[in-house]
């Protein structure tokens, strides 16, 4: 059964946000480091019934609670927020794609049966993003042929790169081709692993890193001819596509000194129609933006709930949009992507 199903169980509603950006982890995952020494993995340490510690490497990495693995804390919260359905997705520092690709696979595959539980327990609320290990990109379509066949999951959720590898480089071709073939949506979603310690260093990763992230990895997809060999795959950037709305009317006159035609269809304002987004940028300016670049039917709501990060409140931002724009962001867009997909 494929997750258009979750999604149209709450269409005679009407109302209500479908989040296609929202993050969970199993308190469970299985202990790596016992035979992946070498690498850096994460792990859950339980502090109480309700929270937790997120460990990478052993070390602490963030504070985390039962609304990242408790169905019924997170059905509380939307439904006191007005939120129909969660898409589940995994926490980036998770990918862990510099690690053994074995390994990475192993962590991929129980996170997976893990969001497939809670989409399962709760077939009428949830929906997934699927993990991979992409720096095996055989494996990684496997999983995600293997998620696509369960209930609920909509897709995968990647990095911006792969140990170094950019998302546009030819050696992920079959990855996005299948993920075409497969109706999967391919949420592009940074990990603060791979931010320049400069950013970091200025305690800017948050505010300017992921963005400045997601922008070069969308970037190089536009201008590499990589969105020319993948035309028809689904692509989400997280974060209301970073920078790349700032930055596309730069790329635009880039293209045209190189030799590209003002009218060419190759133009990166052009090819970036192509892309999704997420509604995440905390800004009505950068949210309208985002809707020039990518056109309003290609966005989708984000929250990245459970984490600070939410909007505050969670229709901050989209609250006020006129009654059309909010149903498509909202709800519709999402709802009917898949039905064409699935028809």
């Amino acid at each position: 059964m494929h997750g258009v199903t979750t999604i149209d169980a709450h269409r005679s509603a009407g109302t209500g946000f479908v989040d296609v950006h929202t993050h969970a982890i199993d308190p469970d995952l299985p202990d790596l480091r016992q035979v992946y020494p070498d690498d850096r993995w994460p792990s859950v340490e339980r502090t109480s019934e309700t929270e937790a510690r997120l460990m990478f490497g052993g070390i602490p990495y963030r504070r985390i609670d039962q609304r990242c693995w408790s169905a019924d804390a997170r059905i509380a919260n939307m439904d006191r927020e007005g939120v129909a359905v969660h898409v589940l997705s995994p926490i980036p520092v998770t990918f862990c794609y510099q690690a053994s690709a074995a390994g990475a696979a192993e962590l991929a595959s129980a996170q997976n049966e893990f969001f497939a539980g809670m989409v399962c327990a709760h077939s009428t609320r949830f929906a997934a993003l699927g993990a991979v290990a992409l720096q095996d990109p055989d494996s990684a379509v496997d999983e995600m042929r293997r998620c696509m066949r369960r209930q609920g999951f909509l897709g995968v959720e990647i990095g911006t790169q792969v140990g170094g590898t950019e998302l546009a480089d030819p050696s992920l071709d079959r990855f996005f081709a299948v993920a075409h073939e497969l109706g999967a949506l391919v949420l592009v979603h940074p990990s603060d692993q791979d931010l320049s310690p400069r950013l970091t260093g200025l305690g800017l990763g948050f505010g300017a890193g992921m963005p400045i992230e997601t922008a070069v990895a969308a970037a190089a997809l536009i201008t590499s001819g990589a969105l020319s060999r993948r035309p028809a795959v689904r692509i989400c950037l997280a974060h209301g596509g970073g920078a790349l709305p700032a930055l596309i009317g730069r790329l635009d006159k880039g293209a045209i000194i190189a030799g590209t035609t003002a009218d060419s269809p190759d133009l990166p304002s052009r090819l970036a129609r192509q892309l999704w987004c997420d509604s995440l940028t905390y800004h009505r300016s950068a949210l309208m933006a985002a809707i020039d670049v990518f056109g309003a039917d290609h966005i989708v709501f984000g929250s990245d709930y459970p984490f600070p990060a939410m909007p505050q409140p969670i229709d901050d931002i989209v609250g006020d949009l006129p009654a059309d724009v909010w149903q498509q962001i909202c709800r519709t867009n999402l709802e009917e992507s898949w039905r064409s997909s699935w028809a």
